[in-house]
């Protein structure tokens, strides 16, 4: 279970019996290296104190009072510092809120703010986890890709014996393990990532540029760092937090963006090209802001491909590369796998009716390419999403490649 260590995980407790096995799988996380906080739900407080869960992780625990004493922003601050949610115990009642959408109290605003792994232990009588209303959220949250982690089958502290107790901690531990950090196979491995626009200077204030977020590229780079690697970001300029646990390098152009990835690479093992590099420059940079003139003329030179560059001067190296196109997608970004000579080739479209998707956008559609004549089509999904899911795809191809 050392994909636990240095994981940060979301413990929410709600009100009911098994919540005192909470305070053991907290213990149980903390033995693996995973640093805990926990939020618990008013009702939890009939059951086990707070201060019982501040002893035992060493903070402060989040709870609907702390919250109104605080900003009140927690839930964000909350789902950005994690790598996963485990809800243990998940009442019925939990369940159903979590189904409904509903935001009425911290953990649930969390869960509708968080796009990380949720899991959820269901803890309850047998009769009302057979119930078809609770079955109906159980499926539609098995849809969403929340994760159950049980319930078990036992006696139960009603007296009755069925399904509906809580695992035990210690095989809730192997789940989260086993399940939400499968991807652990990355770990010992170093990926460079590079991520958002280039700026390719005209005069001091004016410079050549393009749509790019960032967001795409910073969301593989944490999914990466999720999946146990060690992470280079060299990042063009955005206005997004950097990862947790991920070293970035910041950059301006598409010169010192490859300088960076040519200081990094020689110890890398992958590297995934996501930037939207500026195909060209200005020629010359004035020393001095342009005055404003009837027409100007610009003239550009041809920016080095950082990309084909790593690719030919590291064969080493597993390189992925995106394409970003507003037309002839699978064409271009073939021609752009086959002459580059890459593992891997994402392509999105970013044309104006791209169903809002790509550029500036939360979510995308990739549609990706291997050398080893691989396809895959991924429906429009949270970059965070589609991040996980390509990290894993290139985990199991680097794997192949270096075991045949």
């Amino acid at each position: 279970m050392s994909n636990l260590k240095y994981k940060t995980i979301l413990l929410g407790v709600c009100g009911g019996i098994a919540a005192y096995k909470s305070a053991y799988l907290l213990r149980e996380l903390q033995k693996q290296g995973a640093e805990v906080r926990v939020i618990m739900t008013r009702a939890a407080h009939d059951f086990i104190t707070p201060l019982t869960f501040q002893a035992l992780s060493g903070h402060v625990v989040y709870t609907d009072d702390y919250q109104s004493e605080q900003r009140g922003m927690e839930h964000i601050d909350l789902a950005r510092w994690a790598n996963a949610i485990v809800i243990a115990p998940a009442t019925a009642n939990f369940l159903a809120r979590l189904a409904q959408g509903r935001a009425e109290d911290l953990l649930s605003s969390l869960c509708l703010a968080a796009n990380i792994p949720l899991a959820v232990a269901p803890a309850m009588n047998r009769e009302m986890w057979a119930q078809a209303a609770t079955q109906a959220n159980v499926e539609l949250l098995r849809q969403r890709d929340i994760t159950f982690f049980g319930p078990d089958s036992g006696e139960q502290a009603c007296g009755e014996t069925g399904d509906g107790r809580m695992l035990e901690p210690d095989v809730i531990v192997s789940l989260i393990a086993n399940k939400l950090f499968s991807h652990g196979e990355l770990a010992g491995k170093t990926i460079v990532v590079t991520a958002g626009p280039t700026h390719e200077a005209i005069d001091p204030v004016r410079f050549i540029a393009n749509r790019s977020s960032g967001k795409m590229g910073y969301a593989v780079a944490q999914a990466a760092q999720e999946a146990g690697a060690n992470v280079i970001l060299v990042s063009g300029p955005t206005a997004l937090q950097a990862p947790a646990k991920v070293k970035v390098i910041n950059v301006v152009s598409a010169e010192n963006m490859l300088q960076q990835v040519q200081n990094e690479i020689s110890h890398c093992d992958i590297f995934i090209s996501v930037a939207a590099v500026s195909d060209y420059r200005a020629a010359t940079n004035a020393p001095q802001k342009l005055k404003k003139q009837e027409t100007l003329t610009l003239e550009l030179v041809k920016n080095p491909d950082i990309l084909a560059t790593i690719a030919e001067q590291h064969s080493d190296v597993f390189c992925v590369g995106f394409a970003a196109e507003t037309n002839n997608v699978k064409e271009y970004a073939l021609t752009k796998l086959q002459q580059k000579k890459l593992q891997l080739i994402v392509a999105n479209q970013v044309s104006a009716d791209a169903a809002s998707v790509g550029f500036e956008s939360d979510d995308n559609v990739l549609e990706i390419f291997g050398a080893d004549g691989s396809h895959y089509e991924w429906e429009r999904a949270n970059k965070s999403q589609l991040a996980r899911r390509l990290i894993s795809l290139i985990s199991e191809k680097y794997h192949a490649q270096h075991t045949s």
